[in-house]
């Protein structure tokens, strides 16, 4: 375990000081601290060793990200109650763990400790797992793959309560639709019922920036706020908290303040699950084409008959394309697969793209 830990804690090291080189290599400088908005063109840095610079600057770009949504009633201890941050550094595989919540993070991290022999049990109060904007099909399938695994799950399920005796939690339950009530004990409870803006102490009041009935940040098509020198991006605005989402909004809020054009086509960004089987998907899920009114048809390929799954002798899964009845026009692509989040744009092999949308 220790071993697996240092493992994780090198990569962690290797990729966050690459970027302070890059930061060096552009002549980019970075102060460390809590910036605190204190005027159009100004920031308050209060400093680790509690000293306070103030910055003065033509545009401000907000792009705090999000934090772990709390769990009323639930206090996260990072030791056996832990959220996707403790979850990364537990000191031992739990005997059995409880997740709330069945979305991306509860899965990813969930099968996880399942793999390495933790028993785990997801209870999600939604009728299916994967969150949002997973394919319906997709998600039954996703099921039924981490159930044979040994992962368990409670879905249309709500937790109530959890409360600790000596090493165990107990974590009190209630269906969402029949209302029955059980019990679930574990030595770890991991809670991942989502992330909120991180939008504390910036300052934002004191400019005139109000934030939205969730939270975030609004902006216009350039990711402006109502004032004029203060931009945002990423998971304190509107659209889905994903990384690769924010890198290019601030990519494109950069090169709309120097001038250049404003696009991003939200439709477009990919999603992945890093499980096993992962799942990914771009464009609509065949439930909200059913919603909107769109006439669509299906295209799919399992993985049983690809050649590499077979040879490597993991052929769960398959590629379904969701096109527009009339145009063929793509409206949607979902993939479950040992290596659905996979993209080689330099590979010769042939795949299915996820599509350059900008």
């Amino acid at each position: 375990m220790q071993n697996f830990m240092a493992a994780k804690d090198s990569s962690v090291k290797a990729l966050t000081g690459g970027v302070a080189m890059l930061f060096k290599a552009n002549k980019v400088g970075h102060v460390v601290g809590h910036g605190t908005i204190t005027g159009p063109n100004q920031v308050s840095v209060k400093k680790n060793d509690g000293s306070t610079e103030n910055i003065t600057a033509r545009n401000i770009l907000i792009a705090t990200g999000s934090e772990v949504t709390p769990f009323p009633g639930i206090t996260i201890d990072e030791d056996t109650i832990v959220s996707s941050t403790g979850a990364l550094s537990l000191k031992q595989v739990p005997k059995k763990m409880v997740v709330i919540g069945a979305g991306v993070i509860g899965l990813e991290l969930g099968s996880v400790w399942q793999r390495l022999g933790a028993e785990v049990t997801a209870v999600e109060f939604l009728g299916h797992i994967g969150g949002m904007g997973i394919d319906g099909e997709v998600s039954k399938m996703f099921q039924r793959s981490l159930t044979k695994q040994g992962f368990k799950f409670l879905l249309n399920t709500k937790v109530q309560t959890a409360s600790k005796n000596g090493n165990t939690i107990s974590v009190e339950v209630e269906g969402a639709k029949d209302g029955k009530k059980q019990t679930l004990e574990c030595d770890t409870l991991l809670v991942c019922v989502g992330r909120r803006p991180y939008t504390e102490n910036l300052g934002l009041n004191s400019v005139g920036v109000e934030l939205d009935n969730r939270g975030r940040v609004p902006v216009n098509e350039r990711f402006q706020t109502k004032v004029p020198s203060i931009f945002a991006i990423g998971d304190v605005i509107q659209g889905p908290m994903l990384a690769h989402k924010a890198e290019d909004e601030g990519i494109l809020c950069v090169e709309g303040i120097s001038g250049g054009p404003v696009h991003i086509d939200y439709n477009c960004i990919p999603s992945v699950v890093y499980t096993h089987p992962e799942v990914a998907w771009v464009g609509k899920a065949e439930e909200q084409l059913k919603q909107e009114g769109v006439e669509y048809k299906i295209g799919k390929f399992p993985f049983a008959a690809n050649s590499r799954a077979k040879t490597n002798n993991d052929q769960e899964g398959f590629v379904k394309v969701l096109a527009d009845k009339q145009t063929d026009r793509m409206l949607g692509v979902h993939i479950i697969g040992a290596v659905s989040g996979n993209e080689d744009r330099n590979s010769k092999e042939t795949k299915v793209p996820f599509a350059e949308c900008r």
